[in-house]
């Protein structure tokens, strides 16, 4: 018997990508155990398996999103409307006007701030003011995919405290309120060049419409689907089936049939998810959607970072200049935490709360996906620029919350009474408010 020739003994690129997909999902399973008591978070390792990966010779490929627009916007959409699922089945705390008043603040005052002190860094900076503007309306959203480890628990699972509550339905509603200043940019862009009219099909269409018919479009679906799930009358109710693949289905119908009609997606599919939720609140059935739609979040998320740590060591953060560096410095240690102080002054929680809940206002996937949107769909000079700044911020929130999460909410459950091992932990309630209802 004769060995082949060496230049056969090569493995297959399917081999080789069919063995990287299995580590990959053993990774999925495995990591998030080893790393829950080290100051180090999944994203950064998954950052660091994708920089050594791309960083060798034999790893031609660059994947940076501006190389490859269509696939970063359509991936990074898949990846945000996942996790947008997982996070409005997880919330136990019904919807209500007055306790979700931490919500409130920060998507009315914090946001707000955030997008006007980034624009006005990015022209302090020398970016021309569309650009800026998309800058500020992809920089300003907390991130649903990155922030797991600052969000409630699963459902029914406890530890629903204030401080995860807001930052857990921050990041599901601001993702779609973000849309509007996204579109502004766009608009402006295309506009200013040739001074056609525009401020009132924005506030009528990017603003009114679609927010309106996003929000009543994905209660509409939540209440089907909530029906379909735990009310059909005989044996027909989905529940009985156990298969958490439902959870999945209400995200796509919820996305593209709001999509078709042109309204905000991305906040019709949380407000799918919260009325779903609400459809039965105690059923077990929920736990089975939550930990499916949370295992392919993971796969997708893991993925995405690998591709994001490529991108890093392949040149995406080449345009930067000091000036740059300075900005992404100032939205993540000033602008965010200053923003998130001011929107929760008056807030009845204590300051320690006020401020985790102000510094984890964490940039990733959304952040990324926004700014794809826009230069897909507008008209914006120093396209490079813009990818550089927007990269270092995200690798930068990767390295600083996720060294630091562990740590200060484990310090968080401590000082106020709670067990950090305990998934089960009590929630307090802030001052003055009822606990969760069930």
């Amino acid at each position: 018997m004769t060995l082949p020739p060496l230049g056969d003994l090569a493995p297959d690129p399917y081999i080789l990508i069919l063995t990287g997909v299995g580590l990959l999902i053993a990774l999925v399973a495995w990591l998030p155990l080893a790393l829950k008591r080290l100051p180090l978070s999944l994203p950064i390792v998954c950052v660091i398996i994708g920089a050594a990966i791309f960083a060798l010779p034999q790893a031609t490929l660059q994947p940076r999103p501006l190389a490859y627009p269509e696939i970063a916007e359509r991936f990074t959409e898949f990846v945000v409307i996942i996790a947008l699922m997982g996070a409005g089945l997880k919330i136990d705390r019904p919807f209500d006007w007055r306790r979700w008043g931490v919500t409130w603040r920060l998507l009315a005052i914090t946001m707000p701030l955030s997008i006007l002190a980034i624009t006005g860094l990015g022209m302090w900076a020398g970016l021309p003011l569309v650009g800026a503007l998309l800058l500020g309306a992809a920089l300003a959203p907390t991130d649903p995919v990155l922030a797991s480890d600052v969000q409630v628990g699963p459902p029914k699972g406890g530890g629903e405290d204030e401080v995860r509550f807001g930052l857990t339905s921050e990041a599901g509603l601001n993702d779609g309120l973000a849309f509007p200043f996204v579109h502004l940019a766009i608009v402006l862009s295309l506009a200013m060049p040739t001074g056609e009219p525009w401020l009132l099909n924005w506030l009528s269409y990017n603003v009114l419409w679609e927010i309106g018919a996003g929000v009543v479009g994905g209660w509409l679906i939540g209440k089907v689907f909530g029906w379909l799930t735990f009310h059909v009358p005989g044996d027909g109710k989905l529940a009985k089936t156990g298969d958490g693949l439902i959870a999945i289905a209400a995200t796509f119908v919820s996305y593209g049939l709001t999509e078709i009609v042109h309204c905000y997606g991305f906040l019709a599919v949380f407000v799918t998810a919260l009325t779903l939720r609400h459809a039965h609140r105690d059923h077990d059935f929920h736990r089975e959607m939550h930990d499916l739609v949370e295992q392919v979040e993971r796969l997708a998320m893991m993925l995405l970072l690998i591709l994001f740590g490529g991108a890093v060591v392949t040149g995406m953060l080449g345009a930067l200049s000091l000036t740059d560096i300075a900005l992404a410095v100032a939205v993540l240690l000033i602008v965010r935490p200053v923003a998130g102080l001011v929107g929760l002054i008056g807030h009845p929680s204590p300051f320690r709360e006020k401020f985790t809940l102000a510094f984890f206002g964490i940039r990733g996937v959304g952040s990324i996906y926004y700014l794809t949107y826009g230069l897909n769909h507008g008209a914006f000079e120093g396209a490079e620029r813009l990818w550089g700044i927007v990269g270092l911020i995200v690798l930068l929130s990767v390295l600083l919350h996720g060294l630091t999460v562990t740590p200060v909410m484990r310090r968080l459950d401590q000082s106020s009474g709670r067990d950090p091992d305990d998934p089960g932990r009590a929630s307090i309630p802030p001052p003055g408010l009822k606990g969760p209802a069930h």
